[in-house]
């Protein structure tokens, strides 16, 4: 159960951290945040992150084979690596649509995916 609940952690962070990096770019494009100097954009930004670092830190010590859990460290980084691109890709493709993917961004997933696979390979 503790590789389920750092995934699930994982993923909800990584949707925060998204919105935390590229939120304020949608909001931009939407004419919410047109006026609103840098620093307040920063600190919009720190509060979403906040809530993804309240996520990934008991993630990656629930997760962490040194605390019991089923992952070492490169194992806790290729998962998030690709969990993180993951959820990128897919808020990008329904809140930015100006974004298309193209043929070379599947094939990194493709490499992405491989790199789990050897990552786990004994």
């Amino acid at each position: 159960m503790k590789g389920f609940w750092t995934i699930l952690m994982l993923v909800f962070s990584n949707i925060l951290m998204t919105f935390a990096w590229y939120g304020h770019l949608k909001l931009q494009e939407m004419k919410i945040s047109d006026g609103w100097p840098l620093i307040l954009i920063i600190l919009f930004s720190w509060g979403i992150a906040f809530f993804e670092y309240c996520l990934v830190i008991p993630a990656n010590r629930i997760g962490f084979a040194g605390n019991g859990g089923p992952f070492n460290l490169l194992h806790l980084k290729v998962i998030q690596e690709v969990i993180s691109l993951t959820v990128f890709t897919i808020i990008v493709a329904f809140a930015f649509k100006g974004q298309p993917l193209q043929w070379n961004h599947f094939a990194a997933f493709v490499c992405l995916v491989m790199a789990v696979f050897f990552v786990f390979l004994k």
